[in-house]
C-alpha cells in the first residue's frame, strides 16, 4: 500500500489532571522534517516524539501541536502527624526545661514538612499524553494510507489510458508506414527521371527505420509494467515513480519526434498529457 505525504490527524484527551489535543498536519517534501509546538512544560518529550515519528514515516514535512489545559483545582492540604507529634514533643520539653514560653501551634504548621500539599503527577500526564500521541498517529496515518490507495486508483487509470494509447499507435503504424511510401513514391513519379529501383528501395528501408517507434511502444509497455509493480509493493516509493515519470516523458517525446501524422502526434500529446497527471499525484507519494 502506498501513502499519501498529505493528511492531517487530530486526537483529543481528558483526564482527571485536565485536558489536551494533539494535531498532526503533513504536505509533501523530498525528506522528513518535523516540527514540533509544545508547551514550555513538555519540552522534554521532543526527542521522545521525532523518533516515534521517524520509525513510522519515510517523507513529507510534519508539524504536530499540542494544546495543554491543567485543571483547576484546589490544593488539598494534609498534615504530618507524625512529624506534628514530634515538634510538639520537643516544644513541651524545651518548655519544661526553660519554664517560659508557650508552644504556639501556628509557629509548628509553619514547620517545613508538617503541612504538605498535593501536586499534580507530572510524570503520569506526561506518560498519558505519549499514549494520546500514538494513538492519533495511527489515525494520521490511516488518512494518509486512504489518500494513497485514492491516488493509487488514479495512476491506474492513467496507465491504463497509456497503454490504450500505445496500443493505437502500434495499429496505425503500418497504414501510416504504407502512406508515406506511397507519398514519397508518387513524389519521385512526378520527377519523372529514371530513378534506380535499388536506391529507391534503400531510401524507403532508411526512412522506416527513422520513422520506427517500436522500440519506444515497447519501453512504454515496459514502464506501464514497472510502475504497477512499485504500486502493488507499496512502502515508500514515491522517490521510485518519480524516477519512472522520467523515462515515460523520454519515450513519449521521441514519438513525438518521430510522428509524421496528425494521428500520431495527438497519441504523443495525450500521453504527455497522462504522464503530467501521474507526476502530480506521484509528488505527494511518500
Amino acid at each position: 500500500m502506498i501513502h499519501s505525504m498529505t493528511a492531517y490527524g487530530r486526537g483529543d484527551l481528558k483526564a482527571d489532571w485536565g485536558s489536551a489535543s494533539w494535531e498532526i498536519r503533513s504536505v509533501n517534501q523530498r525528506y522528513l522534517e518535523t516540527y514540533l509546538r509544545l508547551p514550555e512544560q513538555f519540552r522534554g518529550l521532543e526527542p521522545v516524539l521525532r523518533e516515534r515519528l521517524r520509525k513510522r514515516l519515510a517523507r513529507g514535512k510534519v508539524e504536530v501541536s499540542l494544546r495543554f489545559d491543567l485543571a483547576q483545582k484546589a490544593d488539598t492540604v494534609t498534615m504530618n502527624e507524625a512529624l506534628a507529634q514530634q515538634l510538639i514533643g520537643q516544644a513541651q520539653r524545651l518548655h519544661t526545661l526553660a519554664g517560659i514560653g508557650q508552644i504556639q501551634l501556628v509557629d509548628l504548621l509553619k514547620w517545613p514538612g508538617v503541612l504538605e500539599s498535593s501536586e499534580q503527577d507530572m510524570d503520569q500526564i506526561s506518560q498519558d499524553l505519549l499514549r494520546k500521541f500514538d494513538d492519533v498517529v495511527s489515525d494520521f496515518l490511516a488518512a494518509r494510507a486512504s489518500e494513497g490507495k485514492a491516488m493509487a486508483s488514479l495512476i491506474e487509470q492513467r496507465l491504463d489510458a497509456i497503454t490504450e494509447q500505445a496500443a493505437f499507435v502500434r495499429a496505425r503504424m503500418p497504414e501510416v508506414m504504407a502512406w508515406q511510401r506511397q507519398r514519397l513514391g508518387d513524389r519521385l513519379a512526378e520527377i519523372q527521371g529514371d530513378l534506380d529501383p535499388a536506391r529507391l528501395e534503400q531510401e524507403m528501408v532508411l526512412m522506416a527505420q527513422k520513422l520506427d517507434v517500436a522500440e519506444e511502444l515497447d519501453r512504454l509497455d515496459a514502464h506501464v509494467a514497472e510502475t504497477r509493480k512499485v504500486l502493488k509493493k507499496g512502502g515508500a516509493c514515491g522517490r521510485r515513480l518519480d524516477f519512472m515519470m522520467q523515462e515515460f516523458n523520454r519515450e513519449s517525446n521521441t514519438l513525438a519526434s518521430k510522428s509524421i501524422n496528425s494521428d500520431i502526434t495527438a497519441a504523443a500529446v495525450e500521453l504527455k498529457v497522462l504522464i503530467e497527471q501521474m507526476r502530480e499525484q506521484i509528488q505527494n507519494i511518500e
